[in-house]
Parts: structure tokens; C-alpha cells; sequence
């Protein structure tokens, strides 16, 4: 039997891909101004300050985090640590066509993970749903000309994406399997993020040193930057995933894999409000099929 879908649950759900949307346009924006790793890691560094005020009791020796820290290790490197690295890697190699297109089977490896690493069951409805919600990305993706995906060539950056997918799936549903020492912490989303926050940056820190080791690393500071990084680090860090984790709880991970599929048609809205350009009928269709999706997958038989 699938889970109920709340508006609340929605609501929660629908919030991180349009700040993630906003991530990738601001990413792109300051691209030229800063190495990708480094970026990732200034975003953690400074989300971490802003939960400071809110969180900074996880910090101390006494907390229920240190007896836990292989569990909040291993979700911080699927999540902040191997998602955004193998993300921002795929970016240096792939174009965002492709990295879009191959990150919308995620609804796919969020049903397939939860079935072989969590007995999950999958239900008909959710397939369909899946089917559906694919077809929407690509609709969005191929600006309604079906000819322009025959132009697509895979790449090694594609191989990051599918990585990337697991990887979220993976996070999403060991968020929805918490342990019963993780009750307290889960009931604080500040507490619970601080946590992720706090071992994410070593993985943050290790991939920034082999960017600065191995790669013509740079950066530029000046206001465009750290705008950007006021964004990112309040958006699509500290409220996208609170709200991530609070819809997760709420509805479960194989529901909410359905909404990171909103992302493209997001970015694309975005995109085109920035570039002055006014939203087509394929945007529209592409909505409706992802939509969709999301809608049957939550569908009690009967």
C-alpha cells in the first residue's frame, strides 16, 4: 500500500527543487568566478555558521551526535559529500542536458533501492507514476523536438549523474529509517542538519583538497560571489534540505523521489524568466506529466 500524500507533505516536497532549481542558475552565473569543489564547500561552511545560533548544543562533547557519528557520517557523504561532488563533477564533463535528463531516473533508483537495500515493496501505480514523471523531464528537455534528443552523446560526466541518483536515493532512505538514538536529533531539524553539516564538511574538505592539489583551482571574490553564496548556502543548503528531510518523514522516499523531477521544469522556468524568454506549451504538458506522476504513484488501490 503507498502513503498518502498530505498537502503539507507536498508542500515540504515541492520547496527544494525550485531552491535547487535557483542553485544551478546562480552556480552557472558564478562558474567563472569560482572552482567547483571550493564553492561546495564555502555553501556548507557558511550553513553551518547560520545554524550555529539554532544548533550549536550538537556541538558539544555531551551531545547524542558523537555516539551516532557512523550513522550522520554515512549521511552527510551520501548526501552533501558524494551527491554535490559527483554533481559538480559531471557538470566538468557532461553538458546540462545530459546531467538533467540521466538525474531524472532518480524516481526509479529510489523504488529500486528501497525494494533490494529496504524491503520496500513497489506497487504498479508507482512504476506508471515513474514512466510518467520521466516523461515530463524529457518533454522539458527536448523543448517538445523530439529530434534534438537523437543529438545526445553520453559521456563519463553521465556515469557521475547515475552515481549522484543512487546516492540521493540512498540518503533519502536512510532518512526515513531512523534510528531510535536519532529520535531527539530528528525531532530538531537545526540539531539534525547540524549534524549532517558537521561531517559533511570533512568529505567537503577532502574533495577541495584534491581540486586544489590536482586541478587549475581559482577563485575570485568580490560581491557577485559572495551573493551567491548567501544564496545557496540559506536556499538550497539550510532550507532545502530541512524541508527535504521534514517531507521524507512525512511521505516517504519513494514518494518524494517523484518531486526531484519538479528540478528541470524549474531550472527551465527560471532560465527562461532570466533570459527574458516566455514559458512555452510544452512547459505546461511537461508539469502536467510529472504532476501526474507524483499523483498516482500516491494512489491507495481501490
Amino acid at each position: 500500500m503507498t502513503q498518502r500524500l498530505t498537502p503539507t507533505a507536498a508542500l515540504l516536497l515541492v520547496i527544494p527543487p525550485l531552491l535547487w532549481s535557483g542553485n544551478a542558475v546562480v552556480g552557472r552565473l558564478v562558474s567563472p568566478l569560482v572552482s567547483p569543489m571550493t564553492l561546495n564547500l564555502l555553501r556548507w561552511a557558511i550553513a553551518l555558521v547560520l545554524l550555529l545560533p539554532f544548533a550549536a548544543h550538537v556541538l558539544r562533547r555531551d551531545s547524542v551526535l558523537w555516539p551516532q557519528w557512523r550513522r550522520f557520517a554515512a549521511l552527510s557523504f551520501f548526501s552533501i559529500g558524494a551527491y554535490n561532488a559527483l554533481l559538480y563533477l559531471a557538470l566538468n564533463t557532461s553538458t546540462p542536458i545530459n546531467v538533467t535528463l540521466v538525474g531524472a531516473s532518480t524516481p526509479v533508483w529510489m523504488l529500486l533501492i528501497g525494494r533490494l537495500f529496504f524491503k520496500a515493496p513497489i506497487s504498479q501505480r508507482q512504476c506508471w507514476g515513474a514512466v510518467l514523471s520521466v516523461a515530463g523531464v524529457v518533454l522539458v528537455l527536448s523543448r517538445g523536438q523530439w529530434a534534438l534528443l537523437l543529438n545526445l552523446r553520453l559521456v563519463v560526466g553521465d556515469l557521475y549523474v547515475l552515481m549522484a541518483s543512487c546516492a540521493w536515493a540512498y540518503y533519502s532512505w536512510m532518512l526515513s529509517r531512523p534510528s531510535p538514538e536519532s529520535a531527539s536529533l530528528r525531532a530538531d531539524w537545526s540539531a539534525f542538519l547540524m549534524g549532517q553539516i558537521v561531517f559533511g564538511l570533512g568529505w567537503c574538505l577532502a574533495s577541495t583538497g584534491v581540486e586544489w592539489t590536482a586541478t587549475p583551482a581559482h577563485i575570485e571574490w568580490g560581491w557577485p560571489l559572495i551573493s551567491a553564496l548567501a544564496f545557496i548556502a540559506v536556499g538550497p543548503a539550510v532550507i532545502a534540505y530541512a524541508s527535504w528531510g521534514a517531507g521524507v518523514a512525512r511521505a516517504g522516499p519513494a514518494v518524494a523521489g517523484f518531486f526531484i523531477n519538479l528540478t528541470p521544469l524549474f531550472t527551465a522556468l527560471l532560465s527562461a524568466a532570466f533570459l527574458g524568454e516566455a514559458p512555452q506549451l510544452f512547459h505546461g504538458l511537461a508539469f502536467a506529466l510529472i504532476v501526474s506522476g507524483i499523483v498516482l504513484s500516491t494512489q491507495r488501490k481501490g
